[in-house]
């Protein structure tokens, strides 16, 4: 039998971590039903939603307006889910100044994570990723 000194408070349950579950997190949703430009406060709360019959452009806050919103520093990862699925036509999603567009469209990953459009009806729901390389700058990846 081994002895093992600590200091600082120590938790066990018999030596073994509990089982891990996914969170689930609900967003409370901003809507836009019309071609904007969002704001950093609406992009923040990670869940946009539109009815519009007409197609609709929403172009994102610049990076610095983001980042400042978020507190984003270099590593900052942001989900932004738009969802659709109670409007009549596409929404299409803009990115605006420091924010970029993913690379991996360009790759073997094909098109869909360079898609900027969600389609209206049952289908119409997308989450986006923001990576900061830096407080006023984002990368832009579609990842579902």
């Amino acid at each position: 039998m081994s002895s093992t000194t600590f200091s600082g408070p120590v938790t066990s349950t018999n030596g073994f971590i509990g089982t891990l579950v996914n969170p689930t997190y609900t967003h409370t949703p901003t809507a836009a039903n019309a071609t904007a430009s969002l704001t950093a406060a609406q992009v923040a709360t990670g869940y946009i939603k539109s009815t519009s019959a007409a197609a609709t452009t929403l172009t994102l806050p610049t990076g610095t307006l983001l980042g400042a919103a978020l507190g984003a520093v270099q590593g900052t990862v942001f989900d932004l889910y738009i969802d659709n699925t109670a409007g009549a036509s596409i929404v299409t999603v803009a990115v605006a100044v420091n924010g970029i567009k993913s690379a991996l469209a360009g790759y073997g990953m094909g098109a869909a994570a360079g898609l900027l459009t969600v389609p209206a009806g049952v289908t119409g729901q997308a989450r986006f990723t923001l990576m900061f390389s830096s407080a006023t700058a984002y990368t832009f990846t579609r990842t579902a």
